[in-house]
C-alpha cells in the first residue's frame, strides 16, 4: 500500500511539472489525457504498461510527451481505454502543431521589433492585414501577408525581387516599399497575361505612343491589354505615407509586374515612368539578382526617352530651332505622341524653362483606382 501511494505521489508531481502554457497557447498533450484516464480508473502506469504490452519506460515517455503517439499506439489505446484511435491521432497531431506554434512564439523577438517598423495601421485600413494592436498578432498577420515564416527573410532578393535597388530590413522606407510591392504582387496574381515576349516590344511601343493622346478612361483598358499581350501585368495602388517610390517593376511567377501609385500625374510624368519600367523589363533588369545599378537606371531612362520619342527625330526638331506652341503641337502630332510628352523632354534637356509650355501638359487622375 505504501509503495502504491508513493508511486501515485510521483505521478502527480510529474503531472504538475508537465502542465504548462504560454501567454497565448495552452498545450494539452495526449499524455495528459492518458493520465486523466488512468486516474479515473485508479490504474498505475506499471499496470497500464502491461495492459498496453509496452515497457514502463516507453509509457512514461508517452505520458510526458517525450515520444510521439504512433498509429499503432493509438489503436492499442482504443482497445485499452476505449477512445477511438482517430481521436488519439487527432489529439497527437494538434499537440505537435501547438508545440511548433509555441516555439514560433518563443522565437518572435526579432520579428516583434520589425513589425513595429511597418505602417501597420495604414495596411489594415487598406484591408491588406487585419486590424489589431497586439504586437504578436501583428507579427503573425505580417508573416501571412508576406508569405514568409520569418520577416527577416524579406531582405533576400529572391523574395523582395524588385528592380530598383537592394532592399534592407534596416530601413523603414524599404519596409514600407516591401509592403507596397507585396500588395501589388497579390493584385497581379489575378491578372491574366501571355508569356513574356520582349521581341514584341517594338510593335507594342507604337501602340502605346498612340495611346498618349487619349484620356485615361479610354487608354487604360487598351494599355493593360497591350502590356498583358507581352507578359506584363499593370497594377495601381495607393501611396503609403513615407513611401517615395512611385513605380516599381518586379518578377512574379512567369510574368513581369509594373506597379504604379494611383495619384494625380501630368501626362509626361506618367508615360515617362511607365516607359522607364518597361525599359527595365526589356533590358532584363527584372531578373538580375540584387536589383539595379545606377548604370541600369540610366540605361532604362535612355530606353524610355527613345521609346517615347526617338533621338533622331527629336534632334531634327531641336535643330529646326522653333520651340513655339504651334511648332511643338505640329511635331507631336506628326510623331503620334501627346504634346505634353515633348514639352517634358524639352524641359528635362534644358531647352526650355521648367514652366514653359506647361499648358500643353494634360493632368491624369488615378486617385482611388484599384486595377
Amino acid at each position: 500500500m505504501a509503495g502504491k501511494k508513493a508511486e501515485e505521489k510521483k505521478e502527480v508531481a510529474a503531472e504538475r511539472e508537465f502542465s504548462w502554457e504560454t501567454d497565448s497557447l495552452e498545450l494539452v498533450s495526449p499524455g495528459q489525457k492518458i493520465r486523466e484516464e488512468l486516474r479515473d480508473r485508479g490504474m498505475l502506469q506499471k499496470e497500464f504498461a502491461m495492459r498496453m504490452q509496452l515497457t514502463e519506460k516507453h509509457v512514461s515517455k508517452l505520458i510526458n510527451g517525450e515520444v510521439q503517439l504512433t498509429a499503432d499506439v493509438a489503436v492499442r489505446l482504443e482497445t485499452v481505454l476505449g477512445l477511438p484511435a482517430s481521436e488519439w491521432n487527432a489529439l497527437e497531431a494538434h499537440y505537435r502543431e501547438m508545440l511548433v506554434r509555441w516555439e514560433a512564439e518563443k522565437n518572435m523577438e526579432g520579428d516583434v521589433e520589425l513589425a513595429q517598423c511597418f505602417p501597420y495601421a495604414e495596411m489594415a485600413r487598406l484591408g491588406w492585414v487585419p486590424e489589431t494592436r497586439r504586437v504578436k498578432e501583428k507579427v503573425r498577420y505580417l508573416r501571412s501577408f508576406f508569405e514568409v515564416v520569418d520577416l527577416s527573410l524579406l531582405e533576400q532578393w529572391q523574395i523582395s525581387g524588385v528592380a530598383c535597388r537592394g532592399l534592407t530590413i534596416r530601413s523603414g522606407e524599404d519596409l514600407t516599399l516591401m509592403a507596397w510591392i507585396q500588395a501589388a504582387r497579390k493584385m497581379a496574381r489575378t491578372k491574366v497575361v501571355q508569356p513574356l515576349d520582349v521581341k514584341g516590344f517594338e510593335t507594342m511601343i507604337q501602340t502605346l505612343r498612340e495611346l498618349t493622346a487619349e484620356k485615361p478612361a479610354t487608354f487604360l483598358p487598351k494599355l493593360e491589354e497591350a502590356l498583358a499581350g507581352q507578359g506584363i501585368a499593370l497594377v495601381f495602388l495607393p501611396r503609403l505615407r513615407g513611401l517615395f517610390v512611385q513605380t516599381a517593376t518586379f518578377q512574379s511567377g512567369n510574368k513581369a509586374v509594373i506597379a504604379m501609385t494611383a495619384k494625380k500625374m501630368k501626362d509626361d510624368e506618367f508615360w515617362g515612368r511607365l516607359f522607364h519600367e518597361l525599359g527595365h523589363v526589356y533590358l532584363g533588369h527584372v531578373w538580375q539578382e540584387g536589383g539595379t545599378t545606377p548604370q541600369d537606371e540610366r540605361d532604362a531612362n535612355m530606353w524610355a526617352r527613345n521609346g517615347l520619342l526617338p533621338r533622331t527625330e527629336f534632334d531634327a526638331f531641336v535643330d529646326a530651332g522653333s520651340f513655339s506652341e504651334r511648332s511643338v503641337c505640329e511635331f507631336a502630332l506628326k510623331q503620334g505622341i501627346a504634346p505634353g510628352i515633348l514639352v517634358g523632354r524639352m524641359q528635362h534637356e534644358g531647352l526650355i524653362g521648367g514652366a514653359a509650355l506647361n499648358r500643353l501638359k494634360k493632368e491624369y487622375r488615378f486617385d482611388g483606382m484599384r486595377r
